[in-house]
Parts: structure tokens; sequence; C-alpha cells
């Protein structure tokens, strides 16, 4: 597995990933600017995503749905903020209720992806901000931590091939 790092900042509120691939930058960047390539590493392995809409332009919406063991549906969006291609995303991340409306109840959080060329290949660094740590905590404990390392891990399968 190709993360390297998932560190928890409760003073900062952030949950920050690291994950080195031997793939050029813009080879990487395709996993998140191509919505079939995208849903096949967004989400866990036993959790796979379909993505319904996709535009990754300040301002522009991602939406999806992951698709759990027993066939129940979680639904997810992206509103993006910004987009410096092939090296930088920007984006708030939430959760949507069965017709895709942003459900208030649950918590959002701004994330931001860096990619960068790193010993011939390319690391990624993936950061969360929360906006509380109530929220924070609450997003660890619904298994966050472990769900990124697994959708991150399945990258390397997809550059293989």
């Amino acid at each position: 597995m190709s993360v390297t790092s998932v560190d928890k900042d409760l003073d900062t509120l952030t949950l920050t990933l690291i994950a080195d691939f031997a793939a050029p930058v813009e080879r990487v960047w395709r996993l998140w600017a191509d919505p079939r390539q995208l849903e096949r590493w967004w989400g866990p392995p036993a959790y796979p995503a379909t993505v319904e809409e996709h535009d990754l332009t300040p301002g522009g919406e991602v939406t999806y749905f992951m698709t759990g063991p027993e066939g129940d549906r979680y639904r997810g969006w992206w509103r993006i903020t910004s987009v410096s291609e092939p090296t930088a995303l920007e984006f708030t991340d939430g959760f949507a209720d069965d017709g895709g409306k942003p459900k208030d109840d649950m918590p959002t959080m701004s994330v931001t992806v860096r990619l960068s060329a790193r010993d011939g290949g390319t690391r990624i660094e993936m950061r969360s901000l929360f906006g509380s740590r109530e929220q924070m905590e609450q997003m660890v404990s619904m298994g966050m931590e472990e769900g990124l390392k697994e959708a991150v891990g399945q990258i390397d399968a997809l550059l293989a091939a």
C-alpha cells in the first residue's frame, strides 16, 4: 500500500493522509479528473462509488453514492472551490440524503489535495479540515481514517493497469 501516513491533529482539526505512487503527477491527476477512474478508488473496496455528476471547476460539483455489501447506498457531494491542474484541488465534502440534498445534520469538511513530484513518482497530500472537534471525532468514529486508507490503497492497482 502506498499510504505512508495518516495524521490526526485535534488541535488544528485536521486529518492528513500522505501517499506516494510510482507514476507521474499528470497520470495521478487523471484519477481525480476522470469520473470513471475516480469511482474505481473513491470509497473503500466494500463500498464502491458511482459518480453521478463530475464538474472539477471552481463552483462545480461532484456527486456520488457508495453502495455497501447489502445494497445500501450512502450519498456524498463535493463543492469545488479551487483547481490548479494537475497539482491541486480544493473542495468542501459532505453527505447527502437519498434525493441528493446535503444533510445538514452531518459534518462537512474542507479538503485540500496536493500532488507533487517526488522520487520519480507522485506524492498525494490530502488534508481534511473539520469545523469542530466534535465533527472530527464523529467522522473518525464513523471509520473515516480506515476508509480513506483503504480507498487510496486501491490506487496502485489502477496505476499499474
